[in-house]
């Protein structure tokens, strides 16, 4: 018996070194797997964060040209055809005035590139980016940005379109480059005081931005682009948004407020319009009716009879163009001087009484036929200084030049605004009483193009396989 246990004895030792090696085997299988597993996900891991860097690298590179694709505006008058070349001398002009030398640009035909731009030498980080335009939408600019960490590459894809400016000077009753004057018994209102009175002054070049002397007001706000300017009050009266002294600057003038758009006046956009020319031997001291009409240049004019003028009279510089007598004006009087000339070389001067009319009162002629169209101007004559010494009851439209005016008993009702493309001062003296009315307008005036600025569309985002 003592034989048989001991042999039982032994065989359960040899089974228990069967199980042991078994169960070693499973542990070291398993082992085996968990450790190639781990070093899977490992590289895995690595994978991603390389790829997530390279993907950090195209959304640097995209700020990097979002920044300056938002320094970028295109005259609105170029041809959609042309808007990418325009962009792209605008982002090489960009780059080169402001001596950025880590980020070069080759030019072809089909697009422009942006190569290699490094951003960390040492981590092997780097972005390319590649502007083109559109092939099915000439309002459409495409950019693809490659963002590279060490051997590993993503892509982003996103488009710009071309819009307006959100905000233009037509936002204001008066804006001018130029500091503000008023002296004397001047009121600035509107049919709307927060929205048709409101003043925008940029005075980048003088510290005093705005000066108000004896009983002259603005009933609206004013906003100041230069955040350094100042604004003088003089005399108890001398007021703003209904208040005086220190407390009218406090709560109606703003400072450093950002830049609104001065929308290009286009003299060139009137002259279809054209179907006479002035005879240099005309009688200016008898009464007068322009219709349609070229004054051409250094005639200098003096209109001292009564002048009617009907649909657009189109004046060449250098001209100084005087109405002493009264003027009736249903129509749109142009100048084509140069937007920079600020010398009051040119001008345009009212100094008796005008009477405006809305283009709608036109006669039926086959002449005005498409004219009665261009509506919301009144004087665009950039280039020239337009003054006014005479009353009116309403001027049916916009007024732009390089230097204007009120003084005397000028004054009336302005159904558009007043806009000052000189850096000089803008001067309003006398009894200029200003109403402003703007209901209604809804569009840019004719013969203004605003700038074309380019945004970035969200939607349009993807990360297109390389």
């Amino acid at each position: 018996m003592k034989s048989a246990r001991n042999k039982s004895s032994r065989n359960r030792r040899g089974a228990v070194l069967i199980v042991s090696m078994m169960f070693l085997i499973i542990f070291s299988t398993l082992a085996l797997n968990i450790a190639t597993m781990s070093g899977s996900n490992l590289q895995i891991a690595d994978n991603q964060h390389k790829a997530d860097c390279a993907r950090a690298c195209a959304e640097s590179g995209l700020e990097v040209v979002r920044y300056w694709m938002g320094q970028i505006a295109v005259p609105g008058t170029t041809e959609p055809s042309l808007r990418f070349y325009e962009v792209v001398n605008s982002i090489q002009s960009e780059l080169a005035s402001n001596n950025i030398s880590n980020i070069s640009t080759t030019f072809s035909g089909d697009g422009l590139t942006l190569p290699g731009v490094t951003l960390d030498s040492g981590e092997q980080q780097s972005f390319s980016a590649v502007l083109s335009p559109s092939m099915t939408d000439p309002d459409v600019i495409q950019l693809e940005v490659t963002g590279t960490y060490g051997s590993v590459s993503r892509k982003i894809a996103v488009d710009y379109r071309f819009s307006t400016r959100a905000h233009t000077v037509f936002d204001f009753g008066v804006a001018t480059k130029g500091p503000l004057s008023l002296a004397g018994n001047i009121l600035l209102d509107g049919a709307t005081v927060e929205v048709d009175s409101d003043v925008y002054i940029e005075s980048e070049s003088s510290s005093l931005a705005l000066s108000i002397i004896g009983n002259s007001q603005i009933a609206g706000d004013v906003s100041i682009v230069n955040p350094v300017a100042t604004v003088d009050l003089q005399g108890g009266q001398a007021g703003i948004g209904g208040e005086t002294g220190q407390a009218a600057i406090d709560n109606h003038v703003s400072f450093g407020v950002p830049p609104s758009e001065f929308p290009v006046p286009t003299p060139s956009y009137f002259e279809p319009f054209i179907t006479s020319t002035m005879d240099p031997n005309t009688d200016t001291s008898a009464d007068v009716t322009l219709e349609n009409i070229r004054i051409p240049a250094n005639i200098n004019p003096t209109f001292s009879g009564s002048a009617t003028i009907r649909g657009v009279v189109f004046i060449e510089s250098p001209n100084v163009v005087l109405f002493t007598g009264s003027a009736d004006v249903t129509g749109i009087i142009v100048g084509d001087g140069d937007i920079t000339d600020n010398s009051a070389t040119n001008q345009i001067s009212f100094v008796g009484n005008v009477s405006s009319h809305p283009l709608s009162e036109l006669p039926q002629e086959e002449q005005f036929a498409e004219f009665r169209d261009e509506t919301g101007t009144f004087i665009m004559a950039p280039g020239f200084h337009i003054s006014f010494g005479g009353s009116f009851d309403a001027l049916c439209g916009a007024i732009a030049g390089n230097g204007i005016e009120f003084y005397g008993n000028a004054g009336g009702t302005i159904q558009g605004s007043v806009l000052n493309y000189s850096d000089e001062q803008m001067n309003l003296t006398g009894n200029s009483d200003l109403f402003f009315n703007r209901s209604g307008l809804t569009e840019a005036p004719a013969g203004f193009v605003p700038e074309l600025i380019l945004e970035y569309d969200p939607e349009s985002y993807s990360e297109p396989m390389l």
